[in-house]
């Protein structure tokens, strides 16, 4: 007989998940904030350290997939302390660089593998085993959790560059990651069963789905070459790969560096992109809340569109003071950050089942950062060459539109109870 309990510990793992998906988050925000102090240091130029930041999006989407299959044979805690180790020796090894291409194996290598084996399957394997009843909810809550913390803590460690110079950001990420390690020890549980309990919101007849017999790497794989042989896994993979090369990969690493090309302050333009974080987590939520009543493609038609038309403003609010205009696509934009991710993880479950939906979800997110990783670099290259991001900013509205479209397309021989499964 499962155990009775007035608050059901699915909450308290989703609100230590939370946590630390908010803290472990600020490893990421660094790069965008590096970019400018390391120019200046050394004098590389803007393509040589935006490799290294595209190195770090890639790794992190490619590790993805084989976290998920690794958190399944080898349980989410092991996996998770591990990663914020190798986040910790990586963010320490790179105080002591002296050449591009140590920033490239220690930010974008090591740090991109730590970083990666968290990532959001994370939240998609504790919402997963943890939530039958408001699972959307809650991935969207620990979704806005990890795009919120790499945003808010940016103005924090813009004006400890400015205080104490590159290198303080590397020691205090080192440091911060080191002692996550013991919270992650002591309070993260594994799953429901652990504690004689059913999922929150599970009948009294649910089955946990079947664990696979295969080791994780050969999971990943095979699970990889079975989900590639539907459409709808490459409706979502491509769809993905839009969104992230529409906020990690281009606003998450060049937008402080394309507000400090128009004279702004690189403390003032972190605080905006924080503001995005915030209303992240206000939109996150409430796509997770839609997500749970209403059609995941029609959510994900509304969220690309409005996103492609809030990057084509984009270029004509670049401005050196605070203006009203900017205001509002910070607010916008900020809503429409991550919402995506709800409705994708209940539609990766539909692909093969549930039993391989964060697995299939890891792939679809490999795409994501693939997205980025090419964002990243590309829009570096584009304002070297043309003197400005605007171009960046206009292919990558477009691309958000189209891609609007295709989601449409999902699920089309399938019904409705069978994309919320």
């Amino acid at each position: 007989m499962p155990i009775k309990s007035k608050i059901h510990p699915a909450w308290i793992a989703a609100i230590v998940t939370f946590f630390t998906l908010i803290a472990t988050a600020g490893f990421r925000s660094a790069p965008s904030v590096l970019i400018v102090p390391l120019e200046d240091a050394f004098g590389w130029n803007r393509e040589q350290i935006s490799l290294a930041m595209s190195v770090n999006i890639l790794i992190y989407g490619l590790t993805a997939p084989f976290a998920a299959a690794l958190m399944e044979r080898f349980t989410v805690r092991k996996v998770v302390m591990g990663a914020l180790l190798t986040v910790s020796t990586g963010a320490f090894l790179t105080t002591v660089i002296h050449a591009p291409w140590q920033l490239v194996a220690t930010w974008g290598v090591i740090v991109g593998i730590g970083t990666g084996s968290m990532a959001l399957v994370f939240a998609a394997t504790v919402a997963n085993r943890w939530f039958v009843k408001r699972r959307g909810l809650v991935i969207g809550g620990l979704t806005a959790a990890g795009a919120a913390g790499q945003l808010i803590f940016l103005p924090g460690l813009s004006r400890l560059s400015e205080l104490h110079g590159w290198k303080s950001i590397g020691l205090t990420i080192g440091a911060a990651s080191l002692l996550m390690v013991p919270f992650i020890h002591l309070f993260l549980r594994e799953k429901p069963a652990d504690l004689g309990l059913l999922p929150y919101g599970a009948p009294d007849d649910w089955m946990p789905p079947v664990k696979s017999e295969m080791n994780a790497a050969k999971l990943a794989i095979v699970t990889l070459k079975e989900a590639s042989a539907h459409k709808d896994f490459w409706y979502l993979t491509g769809s993905f790969f839009v969104c992230g090369l529409s906020t990690s990969g281009l606003i998450g690493t060049h937008f402080i560096p394309a507000a400090h090309d128009h004279g702004m302050g690189q403390v003032m333009a972190a605080s905006l992109l924080a503001l995005v974080g915030l209303f992240d987590v206000i939109g996150t939520l409430f796509s997770g809340w839609l997500t749970d009543k209403y059609d995941s493609r029609k959510l994900l038609f509304f969220y690309y569109g409005l996103r492609g038309l809030s990057l084509f403003l984009l270029p004509s609010i670049l401005f050196s003071t605070l203006h009203p205009s900017t205001l509002i696509f910070i607010i916008f934009y900020g809503l429409d950050w991550v919402a995506t991710v709800p409705p994708t993880v209940m539609l990766c479950r539909t692909i093969l089942g549930p039993d391989r939906g964060t697995v299939i979800y890891g792939w679809v997110f490999a795409s994501h950062q693939i997205g980025g990783s090419i964002a990243a670099l590309g829009a570096a290259i584009v304002r070297v060459k043309f003197g400005d991001y605007a171009a960046a900013f206009y292919v990558s509205g477009a691309l958000c539109i189209i891609t609007s479209y295709f989601v449409l397309q999902i699920g089309k021989s399938k019904d409705r109870a069978s994309l919320t499964v």
